[in-house]
């Protein structure tokens, strides 16, 4: 299964939800860790990686 923005696990743009679909974590885990890493590394610029990712990647075909 590719990388795609989720339907289903959507709180903003579906970014989160879609990795954790990916990957095979919890949907809630995956968004506390990507806020975690993004507050607490000066080099990982979140809110611009989350914004690039939902301006790049394709939205899920609807099941």
């Amino acid at each position: 299964m590719p990388f795609h923005l989720s339907n289903r696990y959507r709180i903003f743009g579906g970014v989160c939800g879609g990795l954790a679909e990916w990957l095979g974590w919890n949907p809630t885990l995956t968004r506390i860790l990507f806020v975690l890493v993004s507050v607490l590394s000066a080099a990982f610029p979140g809110i611009l990686v989350y914004l690039a990712l939902w301006l790049i990647v394709p939205r899920a075909a609807h099941a």
